[in-house]
């Protein structure tokens, strides 16, 4: 794991103690005494001088970016445009147009580039589509053309994820390992994130040909982590540590708000929809921090670049209800040593809902907005991808 850098150390644990309880849970089990609750607000106001640089305007939900080698990028706009982004400007015309179901939290989400994209072009998407009147999500594996300007689909690898308005997932991401990491939803039915059977609430790891990745938790299943209600959000730790964003109840199961940002392993259960807050449960993975009041979590990067160095080794989360971008210092032992609010506010002032968060290839934190997704408040300039620099 990487430690987080002096500035943490310094300046955030004592705003920390003032605004955030340490251990205190509002649920019904046990409170666990590594859990942050953020009882009043989100945390305290960020302290590091930071630039942001709007690179493209005029998107509409741009979900998700993909950075190929040589710095240009893939971004999905959730109604079912895959556009590039080439030496710092948004080409005119989409690569590809995917048809798709985009009511909702539904439709073009997640993309990610194949490890091997410099040999193979190949790159993956997540979009919900409709089969014979049902929704369903799925993950297609892509052939960019050698101009970049076009692609083709070569198959679809993963299938069958289940779907609905709301709780959609659709996060991708290639680990450490090489192998694909699919974020899902419990669309709509908490069961769903406690069944095995299932591919909803979960983070699956599977092969680029979508078969269940070996070294599995469980034999012959894609699912490496279970009892998730609705992830954006995650990233790597280390090789075997990821650290993962998910929404709270939001009304399911009577409750609201409490949001979460967990660190766990192979075969954990992040509790939902049994375990709440900073409870804890037997066989579940207590959450590093909670927020009382709904937040919730967008994409989610571990920062391990220059641009911003005071940021290394932090994990940086975009926050849509909430309008920010979260940075959270996590101790060796996985617990939560700080943790500050950047961008608070509609645009111009911030940026609104914060969407996907990236480390780009210059060292700079990349992220995409979602105020145009009937959500937030639309601006003129529409949503756009921003980079982040120190100041």
């Amino acid at each position: 794991m990487h430690r987080p850098g002096a500035l943490a150390a310094a300046c955030l644990l004592a705003a920390l103690s003032a605004r955030c309880g340490g251990s205190a849970a509002s649920g019904d089990g046990a409170a666990a005494p590594g859990c942050t609750l953020v009882e009043d607000g989100w945390g305290p106001a960020g302290t590091v001088p930071i630039r942001v640089e709007r690179v493209a305007t005029g998107l509409e939900v741009p979900w998700a970016i993909a950075f190929l080698p040589g710095g240009d990028a893939l971004v999905t706009e959730r109604p079912g445009r895959i556009r590039l982004l080439r030496g710092g400007a948004l080409e005119a015309e989409p690569v590809a147009t995917v048809p798709v179901v985009a009511e909702g939290e539904g439709g073009l989400l997640g993309i990610a580039a194949d490890p091997g994209f410099a040999e193979n072009r190949r790159f993956y998407t997540y979009h919900t589509a409709d089969e014979d009147g049902r929704r369903v999500n799925r993950v297609t594996r892509w052939l960019l053309a050698e101009d970049r300007r076009s692609a083709r689909v070569e198959r679809v690898i993963l299938d069958g994820i289940p779907a609905a308005v709301v709780h959609d997932g659709g996060r991708l991401r290639f680990g450490p390992d090489g192998q694909l990491y699919v974020g899902t939803g419990d669309a709509r039915e908490p069961a769903r994130a406690q069944d095995r059977g299932s591919l909803g609430g979960k983070l699956l790891r599977v092969t680029t040909e979508g078969a269940p990745a070996d070294g599995n938790p469980f034999p012959g299943s894609p699912v490496f982590l279970l009892g998730i209600r609705n992830t954006q959000a995650f990233d790597f730790l280390d090789a075997r540590t990821l650290v993962v964003g998910d929404h709270g109840p939001s009304g399911d199961t009577g409750r609201s708000g409490h949001d979460e940002v967990d660190v766990a392993r192979a075969g954990a259960n992040l509790g939902w929809p049994d375990v709440y807050s900073c409870d804890t449960g037997e066989g579940v993975t207590t959450p590093a921090i909670v927020w009382s009041r709904a937040a919730p979590p967008g994409g989610g990067s571990v920062y391990r670049g220059e641009a911003v160095p005071a940021w290394k080794g932090s994990f940086l989360v975009g926050i849509l209800g909430a309008r920010h971008l979260h940075r959270i210092v996590l101790r060796e032992d996985g617990r939560v040593q700080a943790h500050e609010v950047y961008l608070q506010g509609e645009p111009p002032e911030g940026l609104g809902r914060v969407r996907d968060v990236q480390q780009g290839p210059d060292g700079a934190v990349w992220v995409t907005t979602s105020n145009c997704d009937g959500r937030g408040t639309c601006p003129p300039e529409k949503d756009v991808v921003a980079r982040i620099v120190a100041r």
